[in-house]
């Protein structure tokens, strides 16, 4: 390993890094220790175990030259905190290594693809970011970036393709080939999502556009992921620039899911469905796996743009990744849940039924700030639907996250105002559920995170706190009358 940035940056993850206070550190969320991180990369399987990278800086708590942080884990609870895996330091990727995945290859080797980056300026000042894709291999630990590096630049880009915007690749493998999407801005300036293809994972060529935006959804489409999913096809992206929509999708930078049919023949995926991923204020840049006994595992920069700069001056790092969920297709649907293992790492059970809430109400035994609790709601009374029913969580004399059910539009509501933001950011959204006989609840409190699924999975709203952890109260209210039970275990992980 000849990379003196790379070098440099390992030097100093072993000076700060492991020396960071664990009563800072969440329990079960990938952070880096010290530095800035954002989007997820490479996760996948190999030797065992199973690998994510990450877009990570080490040196500050805000986006810098990106480099690839590394993390393993066995039980996607665990996480064993590696040497950093890549660094900018090649003419094609001398400002950068972006987004992107990775795959174990037959050998026995690791094979990394991301996005380099080499910023340009024109004549009148302004900077163009030129984006090609390039590969490191490596055995888990070190990574070599090959000399045949990019594998794919601006002449592989179909008519109309923008080398300013080509980035994120994906990469599996499928019937005897190895495939790859990435992202990139066509001539209509919003987004489309490339395909490629290859007989040996370093030789590309292009194969088809498989999506595209049509301004319809957003910009530019990054950090795309494609797969199979319970008979279906599944395209996952996180679209800029987006247009709110409804209570569906939210303004900004967003995220979106298509489920349909994937035309083999024209290498076209046909659409059935579109919906937003996640509800809440902070979640971005989805990757995927497949376990060995089939499950597709999804995570996520459990962060947002928008509120990036709203950082809490006493931690020496910033982002964090969500829970890992398993994904399923239900009703033309994406739903998901945490990840099964997470259920061996609960402890102190404390469970009600048939509990009437009216006034404010506290439970014997309900509170915790780390923790996994399922609330199911039903009406109090048979001939009146209550207006709205409340928790809140995270909660002491001045601090609390809301979480609000209103039947009459069939919403929730989750309002964070009082979590310790440091700033005035967006802190409240609000999203549409299904009309059932009863609603149920499930969330997951982390020291700096409230991940919130909804009727098994048919939402998920992901939510960064600031609430210091001593704010561990939890209250019931309703405004009419609903019967709740409630099962709350605490996360020793």
């Amino acid at each position: 390993m000849n990379n003196y940035t790379l070098r440099r940056a390992r030097a100093f993850e072993e000076k700060y890094r492991d020396r960071a206070d664990p009563g800072l550190q969440p329990r079960f969320h990938v952070t880096a220790g010290v530095g800035w991180i954002n989007d997820p990369n490479g996760f996948s399987i190999y030797q065992g175990e199973y690998h994510l990278f990450y877009q990570y800086y080490p040196y500050d708590v805000k986006w810098g030259p990106m480099h690839w942080g590394h993390v393993k884990t066995r039980d996607f609870l665990h996480w064993e905190r590696l040497p950093c895996a890549l660094a900018p330091e090649q003419p094609y990727d001398k400002d950068g290594c972006f987004s992107g995945g990775a795959i174990a290859l037959p050998d026995g080797r690791h094979l990394l693809m991301y996005t380099g980056v080499r910023n340009v300026r024109r004549s009148n000042g302004l900077v163009d970011n030129y984006q090609t894709q390039c590969i490191a291999i490596g055995d888990g630990l070190n990574y070599e970036k090959i000399e045949a590096n990019p594998v794919l630049d601006e002449k592989d880009l179909p008519a109309g393709g923008s080398p300013i915007d080509f980035r994120d690749p994906k990469v599996w493998f499928e019937d005897g080939k190895y495939w790859c999407v990435v992202g990139n801005r066509p001539a209509d300036g919003s987004g489309s999502i490339l395909l490629y293809e290859s007989e040996d994972a370093l030789h590309w060529q292009f194969a088809s556009v498989l999506a595209s935006c049509h301004n319809q959804f957003g910009k530019m489409w990054e950090c795309p992921d494609f797969f199979e999913l319970d008979g279906k096809h599944v395209l996952l992206t996180s679209p800029q620039d987006m247009d709110s929509m409804g209570l569906e999708f939210h303004p900004g930078n967003s995220t979106l899911c298509i489920i349909g049919d994937y035309d083999r023949e024209r290498k076209h995926l046909l659409r059935d469905n579109l919906q937003a991923i996640d509800y809440g204020t902070d979640f971005y840049a989805t990757q995927t796996l497949e376990t060995p006994d089939g499950r597709r595992i999804m995570i996520a920069w459990m962060q947002s743009w928008e509120s990036s700069g709203a950082k809490v001056k006493e931690l020496p790092f910033f982002g964090q990744m969500t829970l890992p969920r398993e994904l399923h297709i239900r009703d033309g649907r994406l739903v998901q849940n945490p990840v099964r293992e997470l259920e061996a790492f609960r402890t102190a059970k404390v469970k009600y039924q048939n509990v009437m809430i009216s006034d404010e109400t506290n439970l014997q035994g309900i509170f915790g700030r780390f923790l996994d609790m399922t609330i199911t709601v039903r009406p109090g009374n048979k001939n009146k639907m209550y207006r709205y029913f409340k928790l809140n969580v995270a909660k002491d004399g001045e601090r609390a996250t809301m979480i609000r059910h209103k039947p009459e539009n069939n919403t929730i509501r989750v309002d964070r105002s009082r979590s310790g933001f440091p700033h005035d950011i967006v802190n409240s959204r609000d999203f549409p559920v299904a009309a059932y006989d009863e609603l149920k609840l499930r969330i997951i409190l982390d020291r700096y995170s409230l991940e919130l699924f909804v009727n098994d999975g048919e939402q998920a709203a992901s939510f960064v706190l600031y609430t210091p952890v001593s704010a561990d109260s939890i209250s019931f209210s309703c405004d009419g009358a609903a019967i709740i039970d409630v099962e709350k275990y605490d996360l020793e992980v």
